[in-house]
């Protein structure tokens, strides 16, 4: 096992090199000058401009951008949000939390119902509910989630006023839990469908017909052998999710004014300031290598058949 984590860990190297590399020279070919833009209509003073630039280090070559941005992560440096002056790592401690409380919420949203759901739908396959099921989680994947949260904003505050339609509290619960369950839908309806196939394809497996054949409780039966099976394929989704969700955030966080690294992401973009976006999308990649790890790890847990030496 120690051989394995560390083979993982030495192969997430060149995959977090390449991920924040191309983050970066994305960011570097955007469009504008996000120093001038600080000056708003006004016309900046080329000298002021210059200066700051290289007191940012921003007139250096891309490749040296980028190793100076590669040292300073190594001592906790994300950079300097320009408009603010402010260190990155500043402004990711403060939205940061946020953003993990709304992905938490939205991550245990899809675990509880999705696999839930997709459990009963699997075990009833092709019955009248296992059709409802799959009719529903097929129209939380066909609308968009900007379009779902518009839909829920107006079903849900304006029209029956059951909560508010933005959140004006990041750190309450209830407010979360609108933009929660959006940000979840699409998830949630993968998560369901990879469930239910996984029970009913196990359910016609061999070792399910022995266990039921020695007389085992189906209580055992379905909460043991059956779940445990099933559960491998949406293990590996929901590790890579739990990225894709902070990702997904972006939208989400615009559309219930949510004040998370999303918003801060958005903002920075209208800004064209790399820093703030490469300083917060180089977190998420981080959480993406470690979901992923943890994953593979779980695998021996969920399927002792499963060595990594």
């Amino acid at each position: 096992m120690g051989r394995y984590v560390a083979r993982r860990l030495l192969q997430m190297i060149p995959v977090f090199i390449g991920s924040t590399l191309l983050i970066f020279s994305m960011m570097y070919a955007l469009p504008g000058d996000p120093v001038a833009a600080l000056y708003g209509e006004k016309q900046p003073d080329p000298a002021q401009i210059a200066a700051i630039k290289h007191q940012l280090g921003m007139d250096l070559p891309l490749w040296h951008q980028y190793w100076n941005y590669l040292i300073g992560l190594f001592q906790g440096d994300f950079g300097t949000q320009i408009a603010t002056q402010r260190p990155v790592a500043d402004v990711i401690e403060q939205a940061f939390p946020v953003t993990i409380r709304l992905t938490l919420f939205a991550f245990v949203f899809t675990v509880l119902v999705g696999v839930l759901l997709g459990m009963v739908s699997g075990l009833f396959a092709d019955k009248a509910f296992d059709r409802i099921v799959l009719i529903f989680t097929l129209l939380l994947i066909s609308i968009p989630s900007f379009v779902l949260g518009y839909l829920f904003q107006y079903l849900f505050a304006f029209q029956l006023d059951w909560l508010t339609p933005t959140v004006q509290d990041s750190r309450d619960i209830g407010q979360l839990l609108l933009p929660a369950i959006v940000l979840a839908a699409l998830s949630l309806a993968y998560v369901t469908r990879l469930t239910r196939t996984s029970v009913a394809e196990n359910l016609r497996a061999d070792y399910i017909r022995t266990a039921i054949a020695k007389g085992l409780p189906r209580r055992r039966v379905v909460g043991i052998h059956l779940l445990r099976n099933s559960l491998i394929p949406v293990v590996t989704f929901l590790g890579t999710d739990i990225g894709a969700l902070m990702a997904g955030a972006v939208v989400t966080e615009g559309i219930f004014n949510v004040h998370g690294v999303g918003n801060t992401i958005f903002e920075a973009l209208n800004r064209r300031e790399g820093s703030t976006v490469v300083g917060i999308a180089t977190l998420i990649v981080i959480v993406y290598l470690v979901a992923s790890l943890l994953v593979d790890l779980l695998y021996a847990v969920l399927d002792p058949r499963i060595r990594y030496d």
